[in-house]
Order: C-alpha cells, then structure tokens, then sequence
C-alpha cells in the first residue's frame, strides 16, 4: 500500500505535513500556529499495487 496526502486546506499548510508512504504515518514538517489556523485539513489516498490497483480515502481533521 502507498500513502499520500491529496489535499490539505488551507493550501498553505502544505509545507508544515508529511506522510510516510510506506506506514502511512503523518509528521509534522513545520510549526502550528493556533492563532493563524485552528483546524487543518488533510485528504489521505491509500492506493495497492494489485491489478486492477485499489484506491481508499479518508479524511484526517487536526484541531490545534
């Protein structure tokens, strides 16, 4: 299975997470600023390797 991020809002959050594409494990890559943003917003895309390949989402709400 690959991980990735699909989306995040707000869109200039994309710098502050990262995901392992292997375990799925999601970092922070930056600082959170509760006054700035107070809830972030990631779409996570799981996808197989399999013929035909399977895809899976999920919605990962972060409230600072």
């Amino acid at each position: 299975v690959i991980y990735e991020i699909d989306t995040i809002a707000p869109p200039s959050a994309s710098d502050v997470f990262s995901i392992d594409a292997t375990s799925g494990e999601i970092r922070l890559t930056g600082a959170l600023d509760f006054e700035t943003v107070i809830f972030y917003n990631l779409h996570v895309k799981a996808k197989d390797n399999g013929t035909p390949p399977l895809s899976g989402h999920c919605k990962v709400v972060l409230e600072v």
